[in-house]
């Protein structure tokens, strides 16, 4: 069996209070599944949030508190990277960075706006051909939201809409995507409200239903949506806790992700330092809780699944480790397997073969 790959992105600056070195590249072994690391790729600070192409030939990423991305090349024999090149977002704190399903086009949250640039022949970015800032006034939270903040930009699963929940407005805009010329365009209505004061963070998609599941920042909830893939429309019908109702500390909600079977729905929970477990209900969608599972360190910004969606990896910011867990498909349970990987200040895993 060839080797699979792990690129992890993360931060790097004082500012930050970071303690990456650059994108970190990971060999795992195919038979123990233990992970060496190949390299730390410094080419641009704060390379907090990656994507790879469908030919996974190359890798972009997305860079906290700087108006760049960049594009690399990847070596599929010994994982290393070479930076190809890199452009300005037009924004000034890009968060999440995605391709389309042609590889023409990656589109990025970044800071205040959505931007969209394209892919050329060799991997390579060009100029922006987009750019696009929602209007609107901030919510409360005067640190967090002083303008609009998409904070994720990604594709539903037909490819048509593009979905951004901001955190500084409280809403999540939906745009249908112009695969030829990379724009952008409002749908009708051009955004769907969350509770004042939530900040939806990042989205994630039933793999084989109509519904859609948000993670809120500041009030640790998830909210379940019926989503119009004609229309581009979201509808809520559900909200569910992220934390256990016994605990009364601080928290933030992070990341959010479902299984592809679409039984089990997880969520980071940075303050309790946990991945919540949810069941996916198989008529309805609505959640249900099945528990809670200690990532064994502090701030899970981010976690993964692996491409079997066998084990989920959770990004421990504060704490600097990624933690391996088991998962189980038939209960949704997380099993620590005792495999803990150190590496500066995680923030985002992807995998390559």
């Amino acid at each position: 069996m060839r080797p699979r790959f792990a690129y992890v992105g993360g931060f790097t600056t004082e500012k930050r209070k970071a303690r990456g070195k650059g994108i970190a590249v990971f060999r795992i072994d195919p038979d123990s599944g233990a992970w060496q690391r190949v390299e730390d790729y410094d080419a641009i600070p704060n390379p907090h949030f990656l994507a790879l192409d469908r030919s996974q030939r190359f890798l972009y990423s997305a860079h906290g508190d700087s108006s760049e991305t960049a594009a690399y090349a990847r070596d599929p024999g010994t994982g290393k990277l070479q930076l190809l090149n890199s452009q300005q977002t037009g924004g000034d704190n890009s968060s999440t960075v995605t391709t389309d399903a042609s590889d023409r086009f990656v589109v990025l949250a970044n800071g205040p706006g959505v931007a969209v640039l394209p892919i050329q022949a060799d991997g390579s970015l060009g100029t922006r051909c987009e750019l696009v800032i929602p209007p609107g006034e901030p919510g409360p939270w005067r640190r967090e939201q002083h303008g609009p903040h998409p904070h994720q930009a990604i594709f539903d699963p037909t490819g048509r809409f593009v979905v951004v929940p901001d955190k500084g407005l409280d809403k999540i805009h939906v745009y249908r995507f112009d695969a030829v010329h990379g724009k952008l365009a409002c749908c009708e209505p051009p955004f769907v409200k969350a509770r004042y004061g939530a900040i939806p963070r990042h989205i994630a998609f039933h793999p084989h239903a109509p519904y859609a599941y948000v993670v809120n920042e500041m009030d640790s909830t998830v909210n379940t949506y019926r989503w119009d893939n004609k229309r581009g429309v979201l509808e809520p019908f559900q909200r569910i806790a992220t934390t256990p109702d016994s605990y009364v500390g601080d928290n933030t909600g992070a990341e959010i992700a479902i299984l592809p079977s679409g039984r089990f729905l997880y969520a980071s929970n940075r303050g309790h330092d946990s991945i919540v477990i949810y069941a996916v209900d198989p008529q309805s969608s609505r959640l249900a809780h099945v528990g809670w599972e200690s990532v064994q360190g502090r701030k899970p910004r981010f976690f993964g699944l692996d491409p079997d969606a066998t084990h989920l990896y959770a990004c421990n910011e504060n704490s600097h480790t990624i933690v391996e867990f088991r998962i189980d498909s038939e209960t949704g349970a997380l099993t620590a397997t005792g495999q803990v990987i150190e590496t500066g200040s995680p923030s985002c895993i992807v995998f390559a073969k």
